[in-house]
């Protein structure tokens, strides 16, 4: 066995033994299976119905929880070992640090996402056991968009985790971060700059610049391609993009911005004191 594939087996290992996935894998599929127990499959609300309603609400959900939880929780990745010395310890074996780095990022998108996509399957299941359709296009995007959201916040946490030294720096500027891109752009910032005026280019290129609302409107064109549910900033998108066309940026946007922090990260890694 590999560098690689050892120290991504010990973190497997690891985290599986950490009480926190078990409640975090557990609340996801909970949550789902609560959605379902209200019955909101069953009926039909601004043209949603089936599936497409528990999915919907299920994805906001994420839209809100999914950043901090992966930022809080992946943000002490590297710093944490460096302070118990278990990344002195693992640098004992013939590992590079390319090995180490890219190891622990491939473990916590396979750790982070693995609950997520049982709770969409599960979902499918139930759906079909009920006697619904399953609208497998939209599962399978809907997965695509979770899994482009979780290698941004996990790309992001790696390179806040490469550039601090203790876990209450990166936890304080991970907060900082899910409250700048959640309540200020999402909420106050956008309501002085839309009080100040400031023409609607502008307010809508930095919508489409914050990965939070890329996600929610993604994840309205999944189940509504014509926005109407969004309101007059739908003219505005589908003008621009074009919901297949939104949808491709929204996916290069969050694998390409996620990519350039995970490479910047190992960058500023391999270059500072490593102990």
């Amino acid at each position: 066995m590999n560098s690689f594939a050892t120290i991504l087996k010990l973190d497997f290992n690891a985290t599986f033994r950490s009480r926190w996935f078990w409640v975090y894998a557990v609340l996801v599929i909970a949550s789902m299976g609560g959605i379902f127990a209200t019955g909101i499959s069953d009926s039909r609300v601004a043209g949603f119905t089936g599936l497409t309603r528990p999915l919907l609400i299920f994805i906001q959900g994420c839209n809100l929880v999914l950043p901090i939880f992966v930022l809080v929780s992946t943000v002490r990745t590297l710093v944490k070992e460096k302070e118990s010395n278990i990344f002195e310890y693992e640098l004992s074996f013939p590992i590079s640090l390319g090995e180490y780095y890219f190891s622990k990022f491939l473990s916590r998108i396979v750790i982070l996402c693995s609950p997520l996509l049982t709770a969409m399957v599960l979902s499918a299941v139930f759906c079909s056991v009920l006697g619904g359709s399953i609208p497998i296009n939209i599962i399978l995007l809907y997965s695509g968009l979770l899994l482009a959201s979780t290698f941004f916040y996990v790309s992001l946490s790696f390179f806040i985790s490469s550039l601090v030294r203790t876990q209450e720096v990166g936890l304080g500027v991970s907060l900082f971060i899910w409250l700048l891109l959640v309540a200020l752009l999402d909420v106050a910032l956008l309501g002085l700059l839309i009080k100040a005026l400031v023409p609607e280019e502008t307010i809508y290129t930095l919508v489409l610049l914050n990965p939070v609302q890329l996600f929610k409107i993604a994840a309205i064109c999944l189940f509504d391609p014509v926005l109407s549910v969004i309101g007059p900033a739908s003219y505005f998108i589908l003008d621009l993009f074009g919901t297949s066309t939104f949808l491709s940026y929204t996916f290069l946007y969050l694998f390409g911005l996620g990519t350039v922090f995970l490479l910047v990260g190992f960058v500023f890694f391999s270059k500072r004191d490593l102990l």
